[in-house]
Order: structure tokens, then sequence, then C-alpha cells
């Protein structure tokens, strides 16, 4: 069977996960949302890389005998019609069964999404809304305009803002136990000073 370009697929509804998998790589990244097929933004800054790599890092030092940890690209798998390329996430050890060659298959225990202001919206409404709904226990969006981090908490099938953290509060999580470190320790560890992710 002939492999579909992004520009056949995205007249099909609803796009499941077999048909993404099996279309042309033309070298974008791409996510499903509801069934439909979504380009993402353009490729990310280096100051978003380095903070990918910063936390990635911290919940190296102190979670990895608890949790695996993978950082993007890598498909997250919530349903046949919803895949996510989350920033980072974290799955716990006992939960391993949902990791699979092709991916995440089912929910991760905490997602991370660094926001930028290609993907602010999508991330603080669209995710929002998917993580919820498909039973991940904790969402972050990290902001890089103010160096913030909103911590959502399932709470039946929606988030609640359970905390906003900022400079040296230490940043706690009922689920992940062992994350404690704080946003001015992440922008401390960055390889070049962080530049904030201005809108304008």
């Amino acid at each position: 069977m002939k492999k579909k370009t992004y520009e056949e697929l995205i007249k099909e509804s609803p796009v499941t996960y077999e048909m993404y998998a099996e279309m042309v790589d033309d070298g974008n990244r791409y996510e499903i949302s509801d069934g439909v097929l979504e380009l993402m933004s353009p490729a990310p800054t280096t100051t978003h890389q380095s903070f990918v790599n910063e936390l990635q890092y911290k919940f190296n030092v102190s979670c990895r005998n608890e949790y695996i940890i993978y950082s993007s690209p890598i498909d997250v798998i919530l349903s046949a019609t919803e895949v996510r390329q989350p920033d980072l996430v974290l799955i716990h050890r006992s939960r391993m069964d949902i990791i699979e060659e092709r991916g995440i298959n089912g929910a991760p225990d905490l997602v991370v999404e660094i926001t930028s202001k290609h993907s602010r919206r999508r991330d603080k409404v669209q995710k929002r809304i998917a993580y919820a709904k498909y039973g991940v226990p904790e969402y972050w969006i990290i902001d890089l305009s103010n160096f913030t981090l909103e911590q959502y908490v399932l709470d039946g099938e929606r988030y609640e803002l359970a905390e906003v953290y900022a400079e040296d509060e230490t940043i706690r999580s009922k689920i992940v136990t062992c994350a404690a470190f704080s946003m001015n320790e992440l922008v401390q560890g960055l390889p070049v000073p962080a530049r904030p992710d201005k809108t304008d």
C-alpha cells in the first residue's frame, strides 16, 4: 500500500495512530488531536531544549530509581485518535507495561510541556483538556516567558491548578514525590544564560 503524505492525511477524518504511523516520513513532527492530524510548531529554541535537558537531568538524579523518564520526540498514544509528543514524561516502574517499542501506550504518571509563543495555546488549552480526559494524574506547564511552572492535578475528569512555582520555591508533587528542585535551579543549570520567550 502506498504511504500517504501529510497533505493527503489531513483531508481524512478521523486520522488514527495506525494511519499516522504509516504516513510518509517528511522530517516534520505531528500529533493527532481528536482524530485530526496537526503539524507541530517550528523547531524549539535553544532555551527550550536546554530546559528539557536540565529538567531531565534533575529527574534522573532524584527519580530514576522509581521512574522511567523520556523526552520528546516520543509518541504518547492516549487512544487511537489522540497521540501527543510531550516534552517530558515520567512512567512509574510499576507501570512499565505501557512502554512499547512504538511509544507510550497509555497515560504517563506525569507529563511536562515547556511552552513557547508558538505552542502556548495548544499546551494550556488543547493538551490540558486531552491529558485530563485520558487520565494523566499530573501535568506541568513551564512558561518560558516568565520562568514559572504551573502544576495541574487531576480531579475527576478535569485538572485543578494546584500551585504556580517561581524562583526559589521548591517544586513538590504528591504523584512524583522524588521531585525536589526550583525554577532557579533549572535556570542556573543552563549552559547559556536563559532569555525569556516573549510573545511580542
